[in-house]
């Protein structure tokens, strides 16, 4: 993406936040929990009253230099505060179980995140007091805003000799094994009820009795047949081997080989074990080996089939079980997410099998993750069906909510102002239950730099936390109707097994014939996992996709390049290549001279646009820090740079047509910290509805406000006095 326009610092401060009437925080109900736990109705998450409850989230980590998972007492408050302001409503606690920061290495930029594991011990057994001190003062303080809380239980743990692993010192971090290693599933079980049973003084009750704790989730981006599908069952890993992918030990290796033959002992015949064994070419009283990737396709479909039946079978032992002691035996009364599906590139059927036995089913998509794709640096809207929402829309299951817990649009990408508005809209257009965005790092006051720190923090990003707020109107409150008509699918136990000799030209959906422009267009949902599979299904439409509902268009040209526009009565929305398309909505037109940006407009009280007195203005495009410099092929930043952050101003002018009554109109362009840049700018009447210039004072983010009589100009003119 090359522009005209030169770049200009723009710094996001929320330590010098002023009061603003950008400030969302009045989509929140507070406290958090007040009137108790909330719940499952009609296959949604519901407040005790029966209130639909949309979570518009982040998580919260602290990999980069001067950020901090769990912030000091002295600054949590401060935090609190700036998450509910973007209209934030849950925050998902990640990686709290790893060690306790250790100072010597506290200065490196990719230190790990301080979890709540005291460092001090031979063991990952105990918590450091000063963290969980921290973590019950930050749930206190976010609760009293009505921000709830989503408890991660397995992350990135690693064990110590004193925990007693069987080859502690070979895995970094346990993931796989963590289903079948019976000291690892005892440390998993401690760990939560340590966690859980925890007293916090704070909101005076345990974790497990804590309404404003809305989730728990037993693991994070695990699955054995995630592992089953990449290789990595081998059991070739050792201490001082390769570590360039995950596999098991040989120690494990033999387990899970052995769990394999039992199981088969145990669910199938004599003659049906004997059987396997004929076809699995060994003999009569031998082990059953497990099959490797390079064997899939010529394997015999009783033995591949036997195989991922044990898988399944595991899996769900595990969850189901890990479900019963959370909430039977240590008696949690938040709701269970068991794990995300967070592998498009593979097919979800086979592990919804288990997850569809939990409170919520989850998801987790980046768009050109660099760790998948490594280098890429291209427009979402260019590329609609294999966009975020076509590939976390797979996930969703009929009757039970649908979280996505991890999603972004990672940097560098040129492109990234689309990411917000359009899977906010989508979102709830599809009507999801929770958006949690990867990841939001608190800076440590006086010890933090004045930029983007890394491919996903969001914290600082003049771009991405702008939108935030635009995201939680269009999601949360929800501007956005959901889809008239829900297309489902259905799938038998062989089809799920079968579905993972699926060609990779079936992603992301592994349904042969199933149409995907169908996410853009309805609702889409898996409405069984153990039925009559879905025999046919309508043929895919080209663009431009339209959402059922009018609201939302995907444009699509080779010539003029991807637009989307969301068009409803209290947000509007252009994003993407604006100035080519020449499109607008209802009551936003464009001019600009960017190449790419993102327009949104939103009415900041419950009246529609076209009769609200307080509109937010959001003028989004691309970002780089000071000093960055992009490699040969526009893909990469070989030098990170340094603070300030970069953005570049949209230039050019919209008109606000068709509103109702204004005889005035001020547009007040805000910076960082929500401070006005100088006086207001006098909105221009024209024929076809009133003209705002932008760009002359870089900025991302505006309020506009609408005057229709003396008395309301009176009070604009004092407020920015």
């Amino acid at each position: 993406m090359q522009s005209r326009i030169p770049l200009a610092p723009f710094v996001i401060d929320h330590h010098h936040r002023v009061p603003s009437q950008a400030d969302v925080s009045f989509l929140l109900d507070a406290p958090a929990g007040r009137d108790g736990f909330i719940r499952v109705r009609d296959g949604h998450l519901v407040q005790p009253n029966g209130q639909r409850l949309r979570i518009w989230g982040v998580n919260l980590t602290g990999w980069t230099k001067g950020s901090t998972l769990l912030p000091p007492k002295e600054e949590a408050p401060l935090w609190a505060a700036t998450l509910a302001r973007f209209g934030i409503n849950c925050v998902r606690f990640h990686f709290l179980d790893l060690p306790t920061r250790d100072p010597a290495t506290d200065e490196i930029a990719r230190a790990r995140p301080g979890g709540l594991i005291d460092r001090h011990h031979d063991h990952t057994q105990s918590f450091d007091p000063e963290q969980i001190d921290r973590l019950d003062f930050f749930v206190a303080e976010l609760k009293k805003r009505g921000i709830y809380t989503n408890l991660n239980l397995n992350v990135g743990r690693t064990c110590k000799e004193g925990d007693g692993v069987p080859d502690w010192d070979v895995i970094n971090i346990w993931k796989g094994m963590t289903f079948i290693g019976e000291r690892l599933i005892e440390l998993q079980r401690d760990y939560a009820r340590d966690l859980l049973t925890h007293y916090n003084p704070y909101t005076k009750s345990e974790y497990r009795h804590e309404p404003a704790v809305a989730i728990v989730e037993i693991v994070n981006e695990n699955s054995l047949f995630e592992f089953w599908l990449r290789n990595w069952l081998r059991g070739e890993k050792t201490k001082d081997g390769p570590n360039i992918q995950l596999d098991f030990t040989a120690f494990y290796e033999r387990q899970l080989t052995d769990m394999y033959n039992k199981w088969l002992g145990e669910n199938r015949t004599a003659d049906d074990f004997a059987r396997l064994r004929r076809l699995a070419g060994v003999a009569p009283d031998a082990r059953i080996p497990r099959l490797r990737l390079e064997q899939f396709a010529e394997a015999p479909k009783e033995l591949f089939h036997a195989e991922a039946s044990f898988y399944a079978a595991v899996e769900r032992d595990f969850f189901v079980g890990m479900k019963s002691y959370l909430t039977d035996t240590l008696g949690v009364k938040s709701l269970i997410v068991g794990c995300a599906d967070h592998t498009y590139w593979i097919p979800n059927q086979p592990m919804l099998q288990a997850m569809t036995h939990m409170d919520i089913v989850d998801g987790h998509v980046y768009w050109q993750h660099p760790a998948v794709w490594g280098a890429r640096n291209t427009p979402m809207v260019d590329d609609p069906l294999n966009s975020t929402i076509v590939k976390l829309a797979r996930s969703a299951v009929a009757g039970k909510p649908y979280t996505v817990s991890e999603v972004n649009h990672p940097n560098p990408n040129e492109y990234a102002s689309e990411m917000i508005p359009v899977l906010a809209a989508y979102g709830a257009f599809q009507d999801w239950d929770g958006i949690f965005f990867y990841t939001f790092e608190p800076k440590a006051l006086g010890n933090h730099q004045p930029f983007v720190a890394d491919n996903f923090d969001i914290t600082l990003d003049p771009v991405k936390m702008i939108q935030m707020s635009v995201g939680a109107l269009l999601f949360s409150r929800p501007d956005v109707k959901g889809a008239r008509e829900t297309v489902t699918r259905s799938y038998s136990p062989e089809q799920v097994i079968e579905s993972m000799r699926l060609p990779e030209s079936a992603r992301p959906y592994f349904t042969p014939g199933f149409p995907v422009g169908s996410a853009l267009r309805h609702a889409v949902r898996i409405d069984s996992l153990d039925g009559k599979p879905t025999l046919s299904f309508p043929p895919d439409e080209f663009g431009p996709y339209l959402s059922d509902t009018g609201e939302i268009a995907w444009h699509v040209s080779k010539e003029y390049g991807g637009l989307v526009t969301i068009d409803t009565d209290r947000t509007q929305a252009l994003v993407g290549f604006i100035k080519a398309n020449n499109r607008s909505t209802r009551h936003l037109a464009v001019d600009v001279e960017n190449e790419f940006c993102t327009i949104t407009l939103s009415s900041l009280d419950s009246k529609p646009i076209a009769r609200s007195e307080t509109l937010l203005l959001t003028a989004c495009s691309r970002i780089e820090n000071t000093g960055t410099r992009w490699n040969a092929r526009r893909t990469l930043w070989e030098t990170w740079g340094h603070g300030p952050t970069l953005i570049e101003p949209v230039r050019g002018c919209v008109v606000l047509k068709d509103l109702q009554g204004p005889v005035e109109i001020r547009l007040v362009p805000l910076d960082g910290s929500d401070r006005p840049i100088g006086e207001p700018i006098r909105g221009r009447r024209l024929e076809i509805g009133w003209e705002l210039r932008l760009g002359e004072r870089p900025t991302t983010q505006y309020v506009v406000h609408l005057i229709r009589s003396a008395e309301q100009f009176r009070r604009v003119q004092k407020t920015y006095e």
